[in-house]
């Protein structure tokens, strides 16, 4: 399945990809020989501790390596968002309560469900895309059924609207 993300999107997941490969695993590598040269490894903390970041290290880098291998990238400031695509911010009035509701469509490792930014994969986001002003979505979650009509669609930065962008003090294992 391809993921689509942002240009900043995927400049972040290379940055935490380059920095575990090239900075964290080496570093942990040592921090494992050195705790080995202390002797039983069996007992060892230092040892095992070093041992059990490298896995995660290890883990975590395969799954970045997948994320990239299967990344479209996508600038969605080049779209007219005239219909409802990855990019698009989509103002809905709820029918049930009749309050509007606002979200911005974005890849998977960009989502901040809590923030409004919706991964392309959530079933809201399957239901708008391809859609355009004034129609009406239902969208099957798991407890219910929601009802909307889509009022805008625009275009904002998904990384203006982010509130939580990681940093290489974020890629770290502790």
């Amino acid at each position: 399945m391809v993921e689509p993300m942002s240009v900043e999107g995927y400049d972040i997941l290379i940055e935490e990809f380059k920095y575990l490969l090239e900075v964290e695993k080496p570093k942990v590598a040592h921090e494992k020989l050195v705790a080995a040269a202390l002797g039983d490894r069996s007992e060892n903390a230092d040892y095992q501790a070093a041992k059990e970041k490298l896995r995660f290290i290890d883990k975590r880098l395969f799954y970045l390596n997948k994320m990239i291998q299967k990344s479209k990238i996508i600038d969605p400031s080049l779209y007219e968002h005239k219909r409802v695509s990855f990019g698009s911010t989509v103002t809905l009035l709820n029918f049930d309560s009749e309050e509007e509701e606002v979200y911005t469509i974005c890849g998977v490792l960009e989502s901040e469900p809590e923030n409004h930014l919706i991964s392309i994969h959530s079933p809201i986001a399957k239901a708008l895309i391809g859609k355009t002003v004034n129609d009406e979505v239902k969208i099957k979650l798991p407890n219910a059924v929601k009802e909307y009509e889509i009022e805008k669609i625009s275009y904002k930065n998904i990384f203006s609207l982010k509130k939580n962008i990681r940093t290489k003090a974020d890629f770290s294992f502790h």
